[in-house]
C-alpha cells in the first residue's frame, strides 16, 4: 500500500464512496470488514453515501439492506436521490443541442459510434439501433439483451441524464480521446472503467452532485471523506476534505487523491475509515 501523509479531518460528517472498483470487490460484493466500517461510521452519526456512474436503481441493487441504502448520487453526479424512498432530489440533464452536436461529430470522426440516452432518473434507457448488440449481460445494470432500439433522432430528441457512446472495435479510451479533442460545448466526457464513454452536461461531475447533496444536508466539503478509483472520481477526490484513491485505481485518481489506500480486494476503504474514526474518538 502506498500513501501520502494523511491529514486529520477536523470533523467527519459524510463518507462518499464510488461503487465499482472501490466499494465492491472483484466478485462484486461488499467485504464484511468494509461493511462493518461503514456501519461503525453510521452508528456515530456519519452519513454514508454511494456515488457512482451507475443509475440509482443499479446502485440500490448493490447496497440494498445495508446502511448505504439511503441518500445516493448516480449518473456521475447528474442525479441525487434517496434509495429507500425513491425521492429524487435533483436531475442535471445534458441539453439536446449539445448531445446532438457531439454524437454527429463523433460519428464523422469515428464511423460506427453508437449511443444511448439515459433519462428519468436513470429508469429510461433509449438505445440507438445497433447498440444492444454491443452489450454484455449486466451492462448498464440491465441483464436482458432484448431491449427495444430507436432511430437516432428519437434517441437525441430529449435531454439525457447521461449519454453513452460506444463502438464495437474502438476502445473507450480511444473514443474518449476523440471526444475530448472535439471539446463540444455543453458536454463533459469521462470514463468509469466500463467499455464506453459517459457524457454529462458541462460542469456535471461527481463533485457537483456531491456538492448539491452536501448543501441539502448542511455539510461542508471539509467534513467529507471520499473514496474512488477512476477518471470519473477525480473531481470529487480533489473537492472533499480528504480524498482517498484505491490501490487498484487509475493514475489520474491516485494523483488527485490526498491518500492512496489498499485495493478494493484488500479492504482499502475499511483501513481508512477505521483509522479516521479512531483519530476522532
Amino acid at each position: 500500500m502506498t500513501t501520502r501523509a494523511p491529514h486529520r479531518l477536523a470533523r467527519l460528517r459524510l463518507i462518499a464512496t464510488d461503487v465499482d472498483g472501490t466499494l465492491l470487490t472483484s466478485d462484486r460484493t461488499i467485504s464484511p470488514r468494509t461493511l462493518a466500517a461503514f456501519e461503525a461510521a453510521h452508528d456515530r452519526g456519519v452519513l454514508v453515501m454511494p456515488i457512482s456512474g451507475r443509475q440509482p436503481f443499479s446502485i440500490d441493487e448493490m447496497v440494498a439492506g445495508t446502511v448505504l441504502q439511503g441518500p445516493a448520487v448516480g449518473a456521475n453526479g447528474a442525479v441525487g436521490c434517496d434509495l429507500r424512498t425513491d425521492e429524487v432530489y435533483f436531475e442535471d440533464t445534458l441539453p439536446v443541442d449539445a448531445q446532438t452536436e457531439l454524437v454527429l461529430r463523433m460519428r464523422e470522426a469515428v464511423p460506427g459510434t453508437r449511443c444511448v440516452s439515459v433519462r428519468n432518473a436513470g429508469r429510461t434507457f433509449v438505445p440507438e439501433h445497433g447498440y444492444v448488440g454491443l452489450m454484455d449481460p449486466g451492462d448498464h445494470g440491465r441483464a436482458e439483451l432484448t431491449l427495444p432500439e430507436y432511430d437516432l433522432a428519437e434517441v437525441l430528441a430529449r435531454p439525457s441524464l447521461k449519454l453513452i457512446l460506444r463502438h464495437d472495435t474502438v476502445s473507450e479510451d480511444a473514443l474518449l480521446a476523440v471526444a475530448l479533442e472535439l471539446a463540444v460545448p455543453g458536454c463533459h466526457v469521462t470514463t468509469s472503467g466500463a467499455p464506453f464513454v459517459e457524457v454529462s452536461a458541462e460542469g456535471v461531475t461527481k463533485e457537483s452532485g456531491l456538492e448539491q447533496m452536501c448543501a441539502r444536508f448542511g455539510i461542508a466539503a471539509s467534513e467529507v471523506l471520499a473514496f474512488g478509483d477512476n477518471r470519473n472520481d477525480v473531481e470529487m477526490l480533489r473537492w472533499v476534505g480528504h480524498g482517498v484513491a484505491m490501490g487498484n485505481g487509475l493514475p489520474e485518481a491516485l494523483e488527485a487523491a490526498d491518500e492512496v489506500t489498499a485495493s478494493h480486494d484488500d479492504d482499502g476503504i475499511a483501513l481508512v475509515i477505521e483509522r479516521v474514526l479512531a483519530e476522532q474518538d
